[in-house]
């Protein structure tokens, strides 16, 4: 192939005109840079992503199954048939309800949540975000608490102090509903790095939830953990299909509007970013059309030779197919390698500027996490390939259809 000869000879060339070899290079850091930016802030996004999902998932349940009125009976029988789906590791059950956590002046709203201390651990991570105490402290019937340390702080409490609990399931009187006080010790903070479960979620132990919410032998629902957290849409599926009188959710489910706007952002952000590789790709039109002026001589010659327009094409496609692609790998081997030292570049840059770009006291998450998913990277690299492609058809075509008579007159 004799127009790859030619082409790989002319990008390899020294030009005549030190313009053109400045554009041509121009494109060429055009392309590294944005296919780099374009790597590194999707690999922060998957990062934070992932960051803030593990933080929600900690305490949260892979799939909830939860029966009508918030009652399940029976929920002995209903774990045993949700561990018959092998993607099911562990279970636990709850008790839900809300009430009012009073201190003094201090009154607070908050989501009161019965767990069974020895089972608790096996589908989250609540053990291992504990302050202060255990949750093995929770106790049957010792009418023990453990707060998130946001709500602990609010109330102005501690571990040792005693707080009181107000439910609305309370006993009906000639003067009316009068809501029900119990108080409470508490035994345990925990901080799970989120905020709505920091301040607005309170752990007893299950036994006592019954008493309180007067449920008697029965359950809110059950946590389940899968070995894989994203099979958690098919297994909710296929547990709900098992159980139709039952109300099965997953983890996506719970927490929709985050990750549906943390998907979209993520969507605009490669559009974006795409836009910039693609200003970049077409720098190569320019490039190329001045080298079709350029070697408008050598065109002429390969003519009268008897190359054919097709070949004269191939020729500048190659030329420029070459630039994209050396733009589009220097890119990719750039983005990836920033991407995967974050942890080092950017407490670098802090010292340097004398200050925190995550500040704690602003933000939960204060480093830049970075996920680098190998298919972000390919299809990122498959785009640049293509729009550096289109880039060359223009003047590719061009060139072929130049003709030798005219092109040599002057020569």
């Amino acid at each position: 192939m004799y127009e790859l000869l030619i082409g790989l000879r002319y990008t390899r060339a020294k030009r005549r005109n030190g313009f053109i070899s400045f554009i041509s290079l121009v494109s060429i850091l055009g392309i590294t840079l944005g296919v780099a930016a374009l790597i590194i802030v999707l690999s922060v996004m998957n990062g934070f992503q992932e960051e803030v999902r593990d933080r929600i998932l900690g305490m949260a349940a892979h799939v909830q199954i939860t029966g009508t009125d918030n009652r399940l009976p029976e929920w002995h029988k209903v774990a045993a048939d949700a561990k018959q789906n092998p993607h099911v590791k562990s279970s636990a059950p709850y008790v839900l309800g809300q009430g009012l956590l009073a201190n003094g002046s201090q009154v607070k709203g908050t989501i009161i949540r019965g767990i069974d201390p020895a089972l608790e651990p096996t589908v989250s991570d609540a053990a291992s975000k504990m302050l202060a105490g255990q949750l093995s402290d929770l106790q049957d019937g010792q009418f023990n608490i453990v707060l998130g340390w946001q709500l602990a702080a609010e109330l102005g409490v501690r571990a040792g102090d005693k707080i009181t609990l107000i439910t609305p399931q309370g006993q009906v009187t000639p003067a009316g509903l009068i809501p029900r006080f119990r108080q409470f010790l508490v035994v345990g903070v925990f901080r799970a790095d989120y905020y709505p479960y920091d301040a607005g979620l309170a752990f007893i132990h299950i036994g006592d939830a019954q008493k309180l919410f007067r449920t008697g032998d029965d359950v809110s629902g059950l946590r389940l953990k899968l070995d894989d957290l994203f099979n958690a849409r098919s297994v909710a599926r296929d547990l709900g299909r098992n159980m139709p009188s039952l109300l099965v959710s997953d983890w996506s489910q719970e927490n929709p509007t985050y990750f549906r706007a943390v998907e979209i952002e993520k969507r605009m952000m490669f559009i974006i970013l795409t836009l910039i590789v693609a200003v970049a790709a077409f720098n190569l039109v320019s490039t190329l059309v001045m080298v079709v002026t350029d070697k408008q001589a050598d065109i002429a010659i390969l003519r009268t030779l008897g190359a054919s327009p097709g070949s004269i094409m191939k020729i500048f496609v190659i030329q420029g197919a070459i630039s994209g692609f050396f733009g589009t790998l220097c890119g990719v081997l750039g983005g990836v390698l920033v991407a995967s030292n974050l942890d080092v570049i950017i407490p670098t840059i802090e010292r340097v500027i004398g200050t925190r770009i995550l500040s704690p006291d602003v933000y939960l998450i204060t480093e830049l996490p970075s996920k680098i998913i190998p298919s972000d990277v390919t299809t990122i690299a498959v785009i640049s390939l293509v729009l550096a492609l289109a880039a060359t058809l223009y003047p590719s075509w061009r060139a072929s259809r130049i003709n030798p008579a005219e092109a040599l007159r002057y020569e």
